[in-house]
Formats: C-alpha cells, sequence, structure tokens
C-alpha cells in the first residue's frame, strides 16, 4: 500500500491506494498547527481503522508540508548567523535594490532574518577567476568560533563570494567551526546548498535554508517516531519544490527545498490525472483554505523555474512554475478604505477558521459565503464530522453587507465574484502574459474549494472543458504518493558556445556524474529505475538571465552547438518576442537532474453500474435574483457514463462541486466529472 499525506493550513488530507489497482482511499480531518503532524497520525489512525489496514503493509508514505513556510511567515524559523567574506555584511540588506511593489513607495522588503549583529566579516577573497586575494587565515577563524559559540544561535552559513565554482574556503571554514562549536549548533556552506552564481540570491538560499534545518528536522524526527510506532517503518518521503520526492534525511540537510512542496505535489497529481484521462494542455486550479495555486501544463509537462521567493525572500531552487494568490475557502472578506469589497489575503486558518465552523472566528469568509448561497452544505462537511452553523455565516454576511449598504445576497454573490476574479488574474499571468490563450487549455481543478468556483473561473477565461477528479480535496495527497525521488545538480561554467566551450562543458559533466550517481547509491535506487535528464543555462553575452535548454552528450561537437544554437534561439523568440543570428551565445551552467522512478501504483477505472438519482434538494443562488431548488447528489454514488444537468450539487466527502443552469457534467471512465460550459 501507498500513502500520501499532504498538510495544509487549514486541512491535512491523507491518500491511501491499495495497489492493487481497484481501491484507493482518501481522509481529511483539520491540520493541527501547533503540532502538525498530530494530525496526520490522528488521520491515519481512524483511516486505518475504519478500512482495516495494517500499517506494516505501507511501503512508502510521501508528505507535502508547510512546516517550512509557515515558520517564516510566523518568524519562528532558528537563529542564523552568516560568516561572509569581508565587505559583504550587509548584502542580505542591499539585495538587488529594487522595491517589492513598484508604485508602493512606502512597502519595504522582509527583515532580513540573520540580523546584523550576528553576521561576520572574514579577510577572505577569491577572485573570479579563482587567484587569491585574501587568503584564508586558520586562526582567525578559531577566533571568531569563540565569539560565536557564546550566542544563542542554531545554524552557521557560511556564504563567499565565488565558492559556486571555488568552495574550498568555505569548507575548510565549515570543518574547523564544526570541531568547536557545540554539536547542536549546524554548520553549512552557500556551495552545499545550490552553487550557483549571483551572490544574493546563493546567499539568501543559505540562510533560509540555515533558518530551517532545526525546525524542519525537529519536525521530521517527531513525525518519523510517531508514525513508527503506528507500525509504518518505509522513510517518509518528503515531496520537493520541483515535485519530486526526497528522503527525510536529504530533508533534513536541505529543508529549503521542501518549502514549495504541497502546491508542486498537487500539480504532480494534476498531470498524472490528467494525461491518464487523454488531457496534455491543461491550467491547473488548486483552491484550498488559505490560497489558490495556479499552474500551466504543456504537453503533459509543468513549467519550470529556478528562482521564487519565500515569504518575500529569493531563493534560488528548482521549482515547478505555481502562482499563488490569496483567495481560498477561508480568505477574509473586507472593506477597504475606498469602501470597495475585498476578499484576502487574510485568511481565518483552521483556527478559528470560517465563522460557520463555529470556532469563534467573526469575519465572513469565503466558505460563508458559498454557505449562506447555499452551495455548500449548511448543515456538516467531512460527511457530518464537521458540524456548520448557518446562523453564523448569515450574521457574518449581515455585518458585512451593512457596511457596503448591499443586501445579504448580493454581498454573498459579491465575495464570490471578488475571490474568483483574483483567481482569474492569477490565471492571465501564467497565460495570456506568457502568450498562451486560456482557451486553448483545459481548466483542472481540485482542493476543497476549487470545484466551487470552476465555472465562474472558466467562464470568465472562455475555457469551455472543465475536469475535476474523484477527490479533488486530496489531489495534493495524492500527487505526492504518485511522484518519483528527484536531485539536482549545477555547475556554474562561464564559456562561449563553441567547441572550447562545449570541451568545457563536457568536462564538467564528469564532476556533476559523480555526485549524481552517488546520490543514486545513497538513495539505492536500481541502475534500470536510474534517468539523467542534462541542461545548459544559456544566454546572449551581456543579458542578466539565462534560458534552460536540454543537452544530448550522444552528439559530437559540431552537432552540439548547431542544435544548441537552433534550440537557444526558437527559446529566446518563444520567450522575448525576438533572436538574433549574429549575437553569440554564452553558457553559465550545466545541470543535471536525477530521477529515481519509483513503483507507481495504478489510478482504478470508475464502477458501472445503475445510475443514482439525486439525494435531495435544497435552494441555491447562483445569481442574486436567482435561486433554484437544487438536486444534490453524492459524488461516490455516480457511475461511469453517468450524465448529471445544471443546476446540480455534487457532494463528497472532500470537496463540493457545483454545475450551473445550461452546463452539464459527465463522469468519464477514471472517475473524473468533466464538465462543458455553455457560455
Amino acid at each position: 500500500m501507498y500513502v500520501g499525506v499532504d498538510v495544509g493550513g487549514t486541512f491535512t488530507d491523507i491518500a491511501i491506494n491499495f495497489g492493487d489497482g481497484e481501491n484507493v482511499k482518501f481522509y481529511k480531518l483539520p491540520s493541527s498547527p501547533k503540532s502538525p503532524e498530530n494530525a496526520i497520525v490522528l488521520g491515519l489512525t481512524e483511516i486505518f481503522k475504519s478500512y482495516n489496514i495494517l500499517p506494516e503493509k505501507i511501503v512508502r508514505m510521501s508528505h507535502g508540508t508547510t512546516v517550512g513556510t509557515n515558520a517564516l511567515i510566523e518568524k519562528k524559523s532558528g537563529k542564523v548567523a552568516l560568516v561572509t567574506t569581508k565587505g559583504f555584511r550587509d548584502l542580505l540588506e542591499l539585495g538587488r535594490q529594487t522595491r517589492p511593489t513598484v508604485y508602493d513607495m512606502h512597502k519595504d522588503h522582509p527583515t532580513p532574518i540573520v540580523d546584523r549583529a550576528l553576521r561576520f566579516e572574514i579577510n577572505q577573497r577569491t577572485l573570479s577567476d579563482g587567484k587569491t586575494k585574501s587568503k584564508l587565515k586558520e586562526e582567525e577563524i578559531k577566533k571568531l568560533a569563540k565569539k560565536i559559540k557564546k550566542l544563542p544561535i542554531d545554524c552557521v552559513v557560511i556564504c563567499y563570494l565565488h565558492s559556486y565554482a571555488f568552495p574550498s574556503d568555505e569548507e575548510k571554514t565549515a570543518k574547523i567551526l564544526k570541531t568547536l562549536l557545540p554539536e547542536k549548533v549546524k554548520v553549512l556552506t552557500s556551495s552545499s546548498v545550490y552553487p550557483e552564481f549571483r551572490e544574493y540570491e546563493r546567499f539568501s538560499t543559505a540562510v533560509l535554508n540555515g533558518a530551517l534545518i532545526t525546525i524542519l528536522s525537529s519536525y521530521l524526527d517527531r513525525l518519523s517516531s510517531k508514525v513508527s510506532e503506528m507500525g509504518i517503518f518505509s522513510d517518509v518521503k518528503i515531496c520537493q519544490s520541483s515535485g519530486g520526492l526526497m528522503s527525510s534525511s536529504m530533508a533534513k540537510k536541505f529543508p529549503v527545498r521542501a518549502s514549495l512542496s504541497g502546491p508542486a505535489a498537487g500539480v504532480q497529481g494534476a498531470i498524472n490525472r490528467s494525461v491518464t484521462a487523454g488531457f496534455n494542455n491543461i491550467i491547473t486550479l488548486d483552491v484550498g483554505g488559505t490560497s489558490a495555486d495556479v499552474a500551466l501544463i504543456l504537453d503533459g509537462k509543468p513549467m519550470e523555474v529556478n528562482e521564487r521567493l519565500l515569504a518575500g525572500y529569493p531563493i534560488r531552487i528548482p521549482a515547478l512554475d505555481v502562482n499563488a494568490v490569496g483567495a481560498g475557502g477561508g480568505s477574509i472578506a473586507w472593506v477597504d478604505k475606498d469602501g470597495l469589497l475585498k476578499v484576502g489575503p487574510q485568511s481565518a486558518g483552521a483556527e478559528p477558521g470560517p465563522a460557520c465552523y463555529g470556532k469563534g472566528g467573526k469575519s465572513a469568509t469565503v466558505t460563508d459565503a458559498n454557505v449562506f448561497l447555499g452551495r455548500l452544505n449548511n448543515r456538516a462537511l467531512l460527511e457530518g464530522r464537521m458540524p456548520i452553523k448557518e446562523s453564523l455565516a448569515r450574521q457574518a454576511i449581515g455585518s458585512l453587507a451593512k457596511q457596503i449598504n448591499l443586501s445579504k445576497e448580493e454581498t454573498a454573490i459579491g465575495i464570490i465574484k471578488v475571490a474568483c476574479s483574483t483567481m482569474v488574474k492569477a490565471i492571465r499571468s501564467i497565460s495570456v502574459e506568457r502568450g498562451y490563450d486560456p482557451r486553448e487549455f483545459v481548466l483542472f481543478v481540485y482542493g476543497g474549494a476549487g470545484a466551487l468556483h470552476a465555472i465562474e473561473v472558466a467562464k470568465e477565461l472562455g475555457i469551455k472543458q472543465i475536469v475535476i477528479p474523484p477527490s479533488p480535496g486530496i489531489l495534493c495527497a495524492e500527487g505526492a504518493m504518485n511522484s518519483f525521488l528527484t536531485n539536482e545538480f549545477v555547475q556554474t561554467v562561464f564559456t562561449k558556445l563553441d567547441e572550447e566551450g562545449i570541451s568545457k562543458i563536457r568536462s564538467f559533466r564528469e564532476i556533476l556524474k559523480l555526485k549524481i550517481q552517488k546520490w543514486f547509491s545513497e538513495e539505492e535506487i536500481r541502475k534500470k529505475s536510474q534517468e539523467e535528464n542534462w541542461f545548459i543555462g544559456a544566454r546572449y553575452f551581456g543579458q542578466n538571465y539565462e534560458l534552460n535548454l536540454p543537452i544530448n552528450f550522444r552528439q559530437n561537437d559540431k552537432e552540439l552547438i548547431i542544435k544548441l544554437k537552433s534550440e537557444f534561439q526558437k527559446a529566446h523568440e518563444s520567450n522575448y518576442g525576438f533572436a538574433s543570428d549574429s549575437e553569440p551565445i554564452q553558457i553559465v551552467n550545466i545541470l543535471v537532474k536525477g530521477i529515481g522512478k519509483l513503483d507507481r501504483p495504478k489510478l482504478p477505472l470508475e464502477k458501472n453500474g445503475k445510475k443514482n438519482k439525486p439525494e435531495n434538494h435544497r435552494i441555491t443562488f447562483f445569481e442574486k435574483d436567482k435561486s433554484f431548488k437544487t438536486p444534490v447528489y453524492k459524488r461516490n454514488q455516480l457511475v461511469r457514463g453517468q450524465t448529471i444537468r445544471g443546476p446540480a450539487i455534487i457532494e463528497q466527502m472532500d470537496s463540493t462541486a457545483i454545475i450551473f443552469s445550461k452546463d452539464i457534467g459527465k463522469i468519464d471512465n477514471w472517475g473524473n466529472l468533466i464538465i462543458s460550459t455553455k457560455g
């Protein structure tokens, strides 16, 4: 059996595939933010009991987590000291000297994670060509160690200039500090985290990794201990921002790689489901309790980036290109100074949650609006395990309606429309703004709240077809369960795209080859399950950013040059709208992505049988003056080939889908609900 777990800000999701091609079980319960592992253990215990599952039958447990991200947002990360080249103490503060928002003169970047008093300079300097300008002195490091030893810190991060290419000084400093500092103080180097040029991004990534090391290590130790007590003996695999998995031991060393793991796992789950069902070009919309995450999938492959912001700080790691906005089920509706209705980014979270949860929340949220309009069950969610108090939702909506002088119905519909417009804007940023027409894609919707807003978002974008998987609220957990082990190794090169440059690349390839083979060995990946994908980063000389291109080392040097030039021109034309045959091309790095292919359980086919009728009806508002006595279906009673004409509501344990009047839904072979919109 295979287990996937995703811990979000509001709910913890669990998926279990029995590995027989027939049975997949899902479970959802409120998260426990103070101790995320408690909700996981409680959920596993309940699902094991419900389905008579023996814990020792679990062969793989995969986990997407927001523990690191939340720690940074809440300023609860570990205490870090920085050791750097003389003259670069303030680099984290100076950054790129850009503003977070062009038109907001008052908004500033977040305060550097490392206090200035904890940033230390060493009189060391290696130049970009490897020559030593100032030699590293051992005595200076020992003197610094005595000073650091007296400080209440969890981690020392060493960031020297040009260490991406010449890491020996960083490694020597780390070796000395490890012998002189207490064992509980972690020591790491920027060249071990992600050795790429651009000192600010490299420093920032290394510091974030250091800030998360004790947080995630402590969490994974607690989780591993508790699941082993339950009788699960497989190592807990952690989902990375790139969508692949890594071992717990690797996650403890490089926690920054798991910082955006939840959204990445969802994208992997969407790709697996959509490609199986025959949809290769999709736009994903994942609406959870706190945010809406969107991504574009072309020919079954996700877009990737090498740089993202994490809690406002830049990180330089491979990641899926997921755009997140503050529009989720728990997003709070409020009135701005201009008197206009706004939704998010503030969220009610799991505690106290939306007003209708009855846990003390007073503010109207997107969930409250859906309950008030009859779109969401006004008695209970999670198959009766979570009571809903409609009167509290009505009260919260009424309070907001008075502020904007509208009826309760208009206010509730306004909340939904504002939230959906935020989602639409996010999708346009990854499609229209990059030259892709969303009308040529299918909208693949998941997350607990995604199916409630799918049709309104699709119609705004002109998308005619929507796919909602069998358990949309659990897809991130399912995606983690179905991912492969991955790791990336990079080496900065800086050379011209010519025969001499290709020779350099080939020599660096041999260095990376040793690293990737060592990783395959450490993760015990069998030879037949190993896969290597090689890339180079290329740009015109003088440009700031590079484009990643696949490279086939089986070709000879001349073939490689011709092929890479051609591919670069196409990529540059696609990204920037022009290309030049006369401009010389510079190669800036070489990267290898290693994949350890794990057993991937099959997706079960949907059952055949008698087409079931609605279980009941309830009054639902689809527009401010239009309410319908709407049939309510149970998702687990629908069968393959069944057609549902709108208006309709389809309820299930982890989500609720709505179909508007004149729109039509149909269940396909794999249990996906395919909705065709009529305008």
